[in-house]
């Protein structure tokens, strides 16, 4: 009993210090919420300049934190979301700078009118208020989180979990200090790291101190966030990602967007994870398709019917093995991708739906009735036709940064920016009305 009582006794002292962290960001952002876009937009370029300035200690906390990964047995796949060199560093900082050049939110009027009385309504984009950040080996959110937060007027208290905890704390510290040079709050920005895991158990604890909780990272995280958290989340989902090749598909074109899809970055939540092939064309198209990813060095994981066409062709067997049932909802974050051919569309359609994350899918198909029908019937939060899955990514939408790409459908889906970093609220400017 004596141990119990002594676990909940730290328990509440971490819970009580994360409350105090949050209520110090809460009361730092109420004069960050008066702060005009001129005033915010300086004090992101201050920031980008100082991180900037900071790099190359960033950098040195980054090698540690690699090595100690690396040594842990870390897998390829995160390691390669935890590097944060000086080139990473420079291209998180200039992501900065384009959020600054943004427009800002804030204050934007979504629609208006007048009631019959003559009470004057408008609904106007606030800030959420206090945002946290529950994330693991991905120590360039730091850096985002940060520019989409203090843009939208919001502050933010950060988990970013063990692995990059050196690389994080050399981040936060630049931040903190530049926020106190352009004379604000430091603890507009904040970080529980220190706590470990307590802390991150402490913000999902933290209903009425933090008012939104967002987990960036591997399905384990995210669900457990979503089953135990106390305080409204936004869930940003994994990615099990497909792209379907149609029989009206240009099969040359489809070769080098599969392989960037898949190759260009592993360890990232919107490379592809499956190659579905509608039957018409598996035949000619996969022996081509394998020798790529064969030579890319992915491994492939085949269906009976992907598998017996490659095989046929003598595609290098060591790349080649057959998939099973767990494949299909697997996200592998690494040289692999699950190969499945359909009958049609309409089987292609269903098995994504039943499969997918509910992240990106790619329809590779010259046919508009094929694109459009896919592109309705999918129900994932992004859809291309003809392009690489890669492209589901903040700041290649324009939005400079992003916060995660959402999963779900409620407030935000997709890209989440500086507009899904707000909420809103009605404003009435009456003249004496009394209710009759």
């Amino acid at each position: 009993m004596t141990n119990i009582a002594e676990r909940e006794a730290v328990n509440q002292d971490f819970f009580e210090k994360v409350c105090a962290r949050a209520d110090a960001a809460s009361n730092a952002q109420l004069d960050l919420a008066q702060a005009v876009s001129e005033t915010k937009n300086a004090l992101l370029l201050a920031i980008a300049d100082a991180i900037d300035a900071y790099a190359g200690n960033i950098a040195e906390a980054n090698e540690a934190d690699v090595r100690d990964a690396e040594a842990d047995g870390m897998d390829a796949g995160k390691i390669d979301r935890l590097e944060f060199g000086v080139e990473r560093i420079h291209q998180a900082t200039e992501g900065m700078r384009h959020v600054a050049s943004l427009p800002d939110p804030i204050g934007e009027v979504v629609r208006g009118y007048t009631m019959p009385n003559g009470i004057r309504l408008t609904q106007i984009r606030v800030p959420m208020g206090v945002i946290g950040m529950i994330y693991e080996a991905r120590p360039n959110v730091t850096v985002d989180v940060a520019a989409l937060c203090l843009k939208s007027g919001n502050a933010v208290l950060l988990r970013g979990g063990h692995a990059a905890e050196r690389t994080n704390a050399a981040t936060v510290h630049a931040i903190r200090e530049a926020l106190a040079e352009q004379g604000f709050s430091a603890d507009l920005v904040n970080t529980v790291d220190e706590f470990g895991r307590a802390g991150a158990t402490a913000m999902m604890e933290a209903r009425g101190h933090i008012d939104l909780l967002v987990p960036r990272g591997s399905a384990k995280l995210i669900q457990a966030v979503v089953r135990n958290s106390k305080v409204p989340i936004i869930e940003t989902g994994a990615g099990n990602v497909h792209i379907y090749v149609d029989r009206g598909a240009d099969l040359e074109e489809t070769i080098p967007i599969v392989i960037n899809a898949k190759t260009q970055r592993i360890g990232v939540c919107n490379a592809a994870e499956k190659l579905i092939v509608h039957k018409q064309v598996a035949q000619y198209f996969l022996p081509a398709m394998a020798k790529a990813l064969s030579d890319a060095g992915v491994e492939m994981h085949a269906d009976t019917a992907a598998y017996d066409i490659i095989d046929a062709e003598k595609i290098d067997g060591g790349n080649l093995i057959h998939a099973t049932d767990e494949d299909w909802d697997t996200e592998y974050l690494a040289m692999t991708i699950g190969i499945k051919v359909v009958d049609d569309i309409d089987e292609a359609i269903a098995h994504i739906n039943q499969h997918s994350t509910g992240h990106t899918e790619t329809i590779m198909s010259q046919d508009y009735e094929a694109i459009d029908r896919f592109t309705s019937r999918v129900d994932s939060a992004v859809v291309f036709a003809n392009a690489s899955t890669r492209f589901t990514d903040g700041g290649m939408f324009g939005f400079g940064a992003e916060l995660g790409i959402s999963t779900q459908k409620m407030h935000a889906r997709g890209p989440m920016g500086l507009r899904e970093m707000t909420t809103t609220k009605w404003i009435g400017y009456g003249s004496g009305q009394v209710r009759p």
